[in-house]
């Protein structure tokens, strides 16, 4: 079942911890709705994934560059009024609202939510990505669940890729009737 596309807002952002799946899950949402995907992960400065590499975990002044390059993207992406789907952890609070003042308000979130011990699994199983397995628990710790806020479909994690992308697309579709992408 494919999403009209006019239901949907001009851009999606796939958050969570890493190991979560938001590579997987929004190029799932964008393919099936004829979205561009950005892989968040491919924006962050060099210094940054250099930190990451070596098990440094980000702090806010680390990370609020690579938010605003994000944001950048949103932007041209709404300028050329093109749907887009980004992956970002985004997980405070402020980096959630930085990328939708950076929207104009006119976005909304996918977040992916699991177990530590599922999330662990998987960031072990992965072969050739920056981030170390050793990064989970300070990523947990920072982690300021979306619980509450406008604009943000939750899906778990614990089920095959397929649904977890069309459980994420049917809460988009949701939403985007509700009008619960407006800025708070």
């Amino acid at each position: 079942m494919e999403i009209e596309k006019e239901a949907l807002p001009l851009a999606v952002v796939v958050m969570g911890v890493s190991g979560c799946g938001k590579s997987s899950v929004g190029a799932g949402i964008a393919a099936r709705n004829g979205m561009r995907f950005v892989e968040g992960d491919q924006l962050h400065p060099a210094a940054n994934v250099e930190k990451m590499a070596q098990g440094i975990p980000l702090t806010d002044a680390d990370r609020l560059p690579w938010l605003d390059q994000i944001g950048v993207e949103i932007k041209i992406a709404q300028r050329a009024s093109r749907g887009l789907v980004i992956s970002c952890s985004a997980l405070k609070r402020s980096y959630r609202d930085r990328l939708k003042q950076a929207a104009g308000g006119r976005l909304a979130f996918v977040f992916l939510e699991g177990s530590r011990e599922l999330l662990l699994s998987r960031m072990q199983a992965r072969q050739g990505h920056f981030m170390p397995a050793s990064l989970l628990d300070s990523q947990l710790q920072t982690l300021e669940p979306p619980t509450g806020e406008a604009g943000v479909v939750t899906v778990a994690i614990d089920m095959a890729l397929d649904d977890i992308v069309a459980l994420a697309c049917e809460g988009l579709k949701g939403a985007a009737i509700k009008g619960g992408f407006d800025a708070e």
